[in-house]
C-alpha cells in the first residue's frame, strides 16, 4: 500500500488535495477565474467612472455659465419691450429710432456678424451634444429591445404574484 501511494503522489502530487492540484492541470480553476472575472469588472467599472464623471465646477464656471445663458432671453425679451416702448410712448420710442438710425451701416454688418458667431457657435455645440445623447440612446436599443421581448414572453414572471393574483380574481 505505501508503494501505491508514493506512485500516486509522484504521478498526481502530495498532500490532500490531489484531485484539485492534477484537475487544474486540464481545468482552470474556478475560484480564481471568478476572482479575475471580479478584478477586470472592477477595472472596467473605474475607467467608465473616470471617463465619465462631471468635473465639479467652481464659482467662476457657473458664473460664467449663467451668463452665457442671458444674450438669448435679453433679445426676446428686448424685442418685445421695444414694442410695449411703441405703443406706450410713440414720441419717447421715435426718438431712440431716429438715434439707432444714424449708427453708420459697418457698425450693423459687425453687430451681425458677432450675434451670429455667438449663436452659431452655441447651436453647433448644443447641436454636439444631442449627436452623442443620440449615439448613446441607440446604444442602449438592443438591450432595450431584449428585455421587451422577455417581458412580453414572460421569461420574467413570479410564479407566486400569478398564483396570488389567481386566487384574488376569482
Amino acid at each position: 500500500m505505501g508503494m501505491i501511494d508514493r506512485l500516486f503522489g509522484l504521478l498526481f502530487g502530495g498532500g490532500s488535495n490531489v484531485i484539485a492540484e492534477t484537475a487544474e492541470v486540464f481545468r482552470e480553476n474556478a475560484e480564481g477565474a471568478a476572482a479575475r472575472e471580479a478584478m477586470l469588472r472592477q477595472a472596467t467599472l473605474g475607467q467608465f467612472a473616470a471617463e465619465f464623471a462631471v468635473p465639479r465646477k467652481g464659482v467662476f464656471d457657473r458664473v460664467i455659465d449663467g451668463l452665457n445663458r442671458l444674450p438669448r432671453p435679453a433679445l426676446a425679451l428686448g424685442t418685445l419691450a421695444l414694442f410695449v416702448c411703441a405703443m406706450a410712448d410713440p414720441v419717447w420710442f421715435a426718438a431712440r429710432m431716429q438715434g439707432i438710425a444714424l449708427v453708420p451701416e459697418p457698425m450693423w454688418w459687425l453687430m451681425g456678424a458677432i450675434v451670429s458667431f455667438y449663436f452659431g457657435a452655441r447651436h453647433q455645440a448644443k447641436a454636439q451634444d444631442f449627436r452623442r445623447s443620440i449615439a448613446t440612446t441607440f446604444a442602449m436599443a438592443p438591450q432595450v429591445a431584449r428585455q421587451i421581448s422577455a417581458l412580453e414572453n414572460g421569461a420574467d414572471r413570479n410564479a407566486a404574484l400569478d398564483e396570488w393574483r389567481a386566487e384574488h380574481d376569482k
